[in-house]
């Protein structure tokens, strides 16, 4: 998922993408603990992709804190 992507979702659509990320992430780790997993670069590429969500979500946070107290 790309950055410009994540920047279009509305907030209750960046938390559905950030629980099923972490659902995937849960579940290829599983498969890698029990030699299931034939992608271990999946892993890597779901990381950053929550990482580019909270990011965003922190953005909006500090943006609207900014915008009340001025």
């Amino acid at each position: 998922m790309k950055a410009s992507e994540i920047r279009e979702l509305g907030a209750e659509e960046l938390d559905a993408k950030l629980n099923d990320a972490r659902a995937e992430l849960f579940n290829l780790r599983f498969q890698m603990a029990t030699s299931q997993l034939d992608n271990t670069a999946r892993i890597k590429v779901v990381k950053k992709d929550i990482a580019r969500l909270l990011t965003e979500m922190r953005v909006r946070e500090i943006s609207a804190a900014s915008d009340v107290k001025a």
